[in-house]
């Protein structure tokens, strides 16, 4: 059974993409250093599995070279990161520890490794890391331009790997991708934060005018796309993963509402509410994902529409999954300073 290792495992896109490979009879191994944003509610479906195991180890720790060689993996998915933009503003030092020197810490133990292991290493980024795309799509040849201390430190971990493929000649890829969303998403993101409050008849808080524009793809598509990267993708390259399908945010809200009415009775309190933008907002991103469709023969599946009603519908089976996090870290505000 071939061995797969994940980082970030037991957050958003880790746990769906470790759902997807045990599905595809995948030994996964799955390694986590188990952060605020972390939940275990998110493999308990699978982690008594025979072909799943768990580790607690921080990517920045030297005992992932150990991990490594004991499990040999073929292929490694890098989803380790600290993501969330608001905190990144408030506290860029977490993100330079996790999403530049874990990064690099994982680039030295996969160097190792790889020298006498047939191994290769997927790199997950974002768009955001090419800033503001006021117009057209941004392709895998576009500057990078990030606004927040998170894109800024995203932006520095793709140039690392890209540095280390093409000094040392590791076998690794590196992907960015539009805004996932989907079951399991921590609650700090929009769509399951609007879920939230909707379903505890709190105001549905949204950033300016709400006209900020992003580029939607449902998370199993992402997952999809990752695996056939992993498998056909070519080493050195960059392939962009998006839907074509930009919606502003005050648009998300509206749908998200008319999904909960056809549910649920929903409470008075739940109405949008204009609040403060954070800093250096940017307007919109807009991936070009024209070459992992041609070259991969990859396009996305799920409709923004039916994947919002089958995350609604997660996430009012799943009410659960939301204690499973402090209350302050899916109600306070942050990024204002």
């Amino acid at each position: 059974m071939e061995k797969i290792l994940v980082t970030g495992g037991l957050g958003f896109i880790g746990s769906n993409l470790i759902e997807l490979l045990l599905k595809k009879k995948y030994f996964v191994i799955n390694i986590d250093k188990v952060s605020y944003s972390s939940s275990f509610y998110n493999i308990k479906d699978f982690k008594k599995l025979p072909n799943y195991k768990f580790i607690k180890c921080d990517i920045n720790n030297k005992k992932l070279k150990d991990i490594l060689f004991r499990f040999k993996p073929k292929v490694i998915f890098n989803l380790a990161a600290e993501t969330h933009v608001d905190r990144s503003i408030d506290n860029p030092s977490n993100f330079i520890k996790s999403n530049i020197l874990g990064v690099y810490n994982l680039l030295e133990c996969f160097k190792k490794f790889s020298k006498k292991n047939k191994s290769k290493l997927i790199h997950i980024s974002t768009d955001e890391v090419y800033g503001d795309i006021l117009t057209g799509r941004s392709n895998e040849n576009y500057p990078y331009n990030p606004s927040s201390p998170y894109a800024a430190s995203k932006a520095s971990s793709d140039h690392l790997v890209s540095s280390y493929v093409k000094t040392y000649k590791i076998p690794a890829i590196i992907t960015n991708c539009s805004n996932n969303f989907g079951p399991k998403q921590h609650p700090e993101k929009l769509i399951p934060k609007l879920i939230y409050n909707i379903l505890n008849n709190i105001s549905l808080p949204i950033y300016g005018k709400g006209t900020n524009s992003r580029e939607w793809i449902f998370v199993e598509d992402h997952c999809d796309a990752l695996l056939k990267i992993s498998k056909i993708g070519k080493i050195g390259s960059f392939y962009n993963i998006g839907s074509n399908k930009n919606v502003e945010n005050i648009k998300v809200c509206k749908n998200l509402i008319n999904i909960a009415k056809s549910k649920i009775k929903i409470g008075k309190n739940v109405k949008i509410k204009f609040v403060k933008d954070r800093p250096g907002h940017d307007i919109r991103y807009a991936l070009n994902s024209q070459k992992i469709i041609k070259d991969l023969n990859w396009i996305p599946k799920t409709t923004f529409n039916n994947g919002l009603i089958k995350t609604f519908n997660w996430y009012l089976k799943n009410s659960k999954y939301y204690s499973s996090f402090k209350k302050k870290d899916i109600l306070k505000r942050l990024g204002l300073n």
